[in-house]
């Protein structure tokens, strides 16, 4: 796991040294009244005239996956719409992938049966989230985000408490609003800004459903956690972000970087809490003219355990066991932002998909994920 984290470092600071070159050339060519009116170009009189030209084209918008990547002038406001879909498919302990007849070989931790019985072979989940940004003053742009979430996991029962013959299988689902976030940008310099926020726990967890258990009865019980639609807790949001638009006629690249965190504060209701989320990602932009650019994104994800244990949750089944949870993913990413004509609405996609993937297993596999988005800001 060391090994996967310190080769994730290395290639963002990979991609900050290649960005860092481009910026000091930029600054050893500076352009003109030319580059001002270039497509990938931002003005550099003052601050503020930076920003305002920096709105004006599709590249000075971080990929669309990436979660508060800007900041507005003092009255300006933004809203969005952004659905995301993720594909999970297959099972995988550590880095090795396994069939579901090897899933079966891992102890249950609730006792009866020894070793699990149902496996998790796919899932499948969309976001539909909304956002809203509004800048009090130009040092600070208030954001806020709320999604409506929808989960579906394929599974497989074994039958009875031993043995490799499959009884069936069923699939669960769960719907509903998840957590809402309300957070603080605040300006750190001309490209720098940190984030300060707050998760507020507005989504279920305690969704059920009918499953098939290895004796062939069909009870509604208590989703698994990753089934669940929000935290249950009060989670600390915090970040920093920089986000960089090329100065010169002859570079139309953009570049920057983010670290997010997401710390959970206390127990929920039920006697858990999700484990801390930390994100470090960096991308490189280019533009094909003002309304039109390109993106490419590397991503490195840490998930901790979850700590503590819903007692309502107990099935011979991974997704139940609240140390089976934590993971190492290195996703890559390739995106689109689209700045329609009067440069008021914006559109974009970002395809992400991992390099690598470590698991507190068994664990299901991240397969794919998409994202679109739609903004607006007059």
């Amino acid at each position: 796991m060391k090994v996967i984290f310190l080769g994730a470092c290395t290639l963002a600071v990979q991609l900050f040294s290649a960005v860092t070159c481009l910026a000091d050339n930029s600054k050893q060519h500076p352009g003109g009244h030319h580059a001002l009116s270039h497509a990938g170009s931002v003005g550099v009189s003052s601050d503020a005239q930076g920003r305002a030209k920096s709105q004006a084209h599709a590249g000075s918008h971080a990929p669309i996956g990436v979660m508060g990547d800007h900041m507005h002038k003092v009255g300006e406001w933004m809203v969005s719409y952004r659905p995301m879909y993720m594909s999970m498919k297959g099972n995988q302990n550590g880095g090795t992938s396994l069939s579901p007849e090897q899933v079966i070989t891992q102890p249950n931790r609730f006792a009866m049966p020894a070793n699990l019985r149902v496996v998790p072979t796919e899932m499948t989940m969309s976001m539909h989230m909304l956002g809203v940004m509004y800048a009090p003053s130009d040092s600070v742009t208030l954001m806020g985000m709320t999604q409506y979430v929808e989960k579906e996991m394929d599974h497989i029962t074994f039958q009875g408490m031993g043995g490799t013959n499959r009884l069936g299988n069923f699939t669960t689902e769960a719907s509903g609003i998840g957590d809402t976030s309300l957070s603080a940008l605040i300006k750190l310099g001309p490209a720098w800004h940190a984030q300060v926020g707050v998760s507020l726990p507005t989504g279920d967890i305690k969704q059920t459903d009918t499953v098939l258990t290895p004796m062939g009865t069909n009870p509604t019980l208590r989703l698994p956690y990753m089934m669940q639609l929000g935290s249950g807790t009060y989670d600390a949001l915090l970040g920093a972000t920089y986000n960089r638009v090329a100065h010169t006629a002859k570079s139309n690249f953009g570049w920057g970087g983010q670290w997010r965190s997401t710390l959970r504060l206390g127990e929920n209701s039920e006697d858990y809490t999700f484990g801390d989320e930390h994100r470090l990602t960096g991308w490189i932009s280019y533009s094909f003219s003002h309304a039109l650019s390109v993106s490419t994104r590397l991503e490195w994800l840490k998930r901790e355990n979850i700590d503590g244990i819903d007692a309502v949750i107990m099935a011979p089944v991974q997704t139940a066991d609240p140390d089976r949870q934590a993971l190492d993913r290195l996703d890559f990413g390739l995106g689109l932002n689209w700045l329609l004509p009067k440069q008021q609405h914006r559109l974009s996609m970002e395809l992400s998909m991992p390099i690598t993937e470590y698991m507190d297993g068994p664990q299901m596999k991240t397969d794919y994920q998409v994202v679109l988005g739609w903004q607006y800001s007059p």
